[in-house]
């Protein structure tokens, strides 16, 4: 039994937000029903994303409205309210709160007074200063940044079969990624094995005519499935005709030019930026410990250190791993360890609630996979290394085991029964990002200018 009512406020709707939540309204049923115990959950977006089908989604292998799982349903005894944490003043147990209701009505943001807090506001992209990257990169790290980037490839394709200017065509039909990490080796795989299918359609436009570029400051991609692996994917994408370019970093993107460290040059509409992470801002907005790198100082049972009544993991969460073999080392910043993360830290503020002994975090790493395109993949799980259609089936089968419920499950899996059946859908629909440019324009508004301005395409 909770002594007295507790006010536990989930800053975040990721990995870590949604499953904590998750389980601390079925640990804290009874106290939730009582009226001892109240959830609110604060995030900018009514929805969690299920980030690891964001490279599907871009190739059009899944719908994205299956990608992201509506916190309202899922969580429905939890208050869920749709904004953003500012701040946190943690000594008087206060966190500043801005929603969309306060820009209305004139106020900056309103103070949400809670007793235990799960701070787990995620991470953001790591940028760098590289002259043209804010005016010209592209993200991959929402859905929404997903769809644009499929349907802004499939716009320059479009452009590519329509211009007489070598030039023109020739930055259209090349593709650059800068990160090889999960995110931007999956996502350039997909969109190529997607762009290549929809070649076919095109009369004046040949796979072989489209320059997809991988930029990689290591010496090494997908390093989560090891050097074995991480070599095999090389091979395989240079099989595709795929320039892997490692130890090489960009280093301007001006003018859509992407200027290469080893002094290549490639003049480009399509530069897409997935070179990391970096801990979300508003950890620094907060009297609670950070290390180093900008990360919530945690202890093995996902408590903030030193700071009673704070807890903290996924990305955001520097969480010592006790199972690894040198001392100081930290669980990787990924949603499988976030994921049993939040199921620990949802029973430890239950355990805390209730005067009971909290557990300790504890996993292995258990291994990882990776999609290629279809029918292609890397993995390596418990040891065990699989490689081209075994590895994507694995990646498969994993993921929709881990998509959060079975109502996503039942409609991912529908969908890539049917996509196997049918042909690929290759229409671009960039109009969607610009929904009132078409009435405008009717209403008498400025014609575009630039191909940003254009109603009916993403450039």
């Amino acid at each position: 039994m909770v002594k007295e009512r507790a006010r536990i406020l989930v800053v975040g709707g990721g990995h870590v937000g949604m499953y904590t939540a998750l389980r601390l309204q079925r640990t804290l049923k009874g106290e939730l029903r009582r009226g001892e115990a109240d959830i609110t959950v604060v995030t900018p977006d009514p929805y969690m994303t299920y980030q690891p089908f964001l490279p599907e989604a871009a190739a059009g292998s899944i719908s994205p409205r299956h990608v992201v799982v509506p916190l309202r349903r899922v969580l429905d005894r939890c208050h869920v309210v749709v904004g953003e944490v500012t701040s946190v003043d943690h000594a008087v147990r206060t966190a500043a709160v801005r929603t969309l209701a306060a820009a209305e009505e004139g106020r900056a943001a309103e103070l949400l007074g809670y007793d235990e807090l799960v701070l787990a506001p995620g991470s953001i992209a790591r940028t760098l200063p590289v002259p043209g990257l804010a005016e010209y990169g592209i993200g991959f790290k929402t859905v929404e940044e997903a769809i644009g980037l499929r349907n802004h490839v499939i716009e320059q394709m479009d452009i590519a079969s329509s211009t007489r200017d070598p030039a023109i065509r020739d930055a259209a039909l090349t593709f650059v990624f800068v990160g090889g990490g999960y995110a931007g080796v999956e996502a350039l795989a997909e969109l190529e094995d997607m762009a290549r299918y929809t070649a076919r359609y095109y009369h004046n436009v040949r796979p072989e005519d489209m320059k997809w570029i991988l930029v990689e400051a290591t010496d090494r991609i997908l390093p989560e499935v090891g050097a074995e692996m991480g070599r095999y994917t090389v091979t395989e994408l240079r099989r595709r005709n795929i320039q892997v370019l490692l130890n090489t970093r960009l280093e301007s993107c001006t003018d859509r030019v992407a200027v290469l460290s080893d002094g290549q040059r490639f003049p480009t509409r399509t530069l897409v930026w997935t070179a990391g992470v970096k801990p979300h801002p508003l950890l620094a907005a907060t009297d609670l410990p950070l290390t180093d790198r900008g990360r919530l100082r945690c202890t093995a049972e996902l408590t903030v250190d030193g700071a009673e009544h704070a807890w903290g993991a996924g990305d955001a969460a520097a969480v010592p791993d006790v199972t690894a073999a040198e001392p100081g080392t930290e669980t990787a910043p990924n949603a499988q360890h976030a994921v049993r993360q939040a199921k620990i830290l949802g029973d430890n503020i239950a355990h805390s609630l209730r005067g009971e002994p909290l557990r300790t975090y504890a996993h292995k790493y258990v291994g990882s996979v990776a999609s290629l395109g279809l029918h292609k993949g890397v993995a390596q799980v418990y040891g065990r290394k699989l490689k081209g259609y075994p590895a994507w089936f694995m990646h498969r089968v994993y993921h929709l085991s881990r998509v959060p419920t079975f109502n996503r499950k039942a409609r991912v899996l529908a969908e890539w029964t049917l996509a196997g059946l049918f042909k690929r859908e290759i229409v671009s629909l960039g109009s969607l990002e610009h929904p009132r440019a078409e009435f405008e324009l009717a209403a008498g508004g400025k014609p575009p200018h630039s191909p940003s301005d254009d109603p009916k395409g993403s450039s």
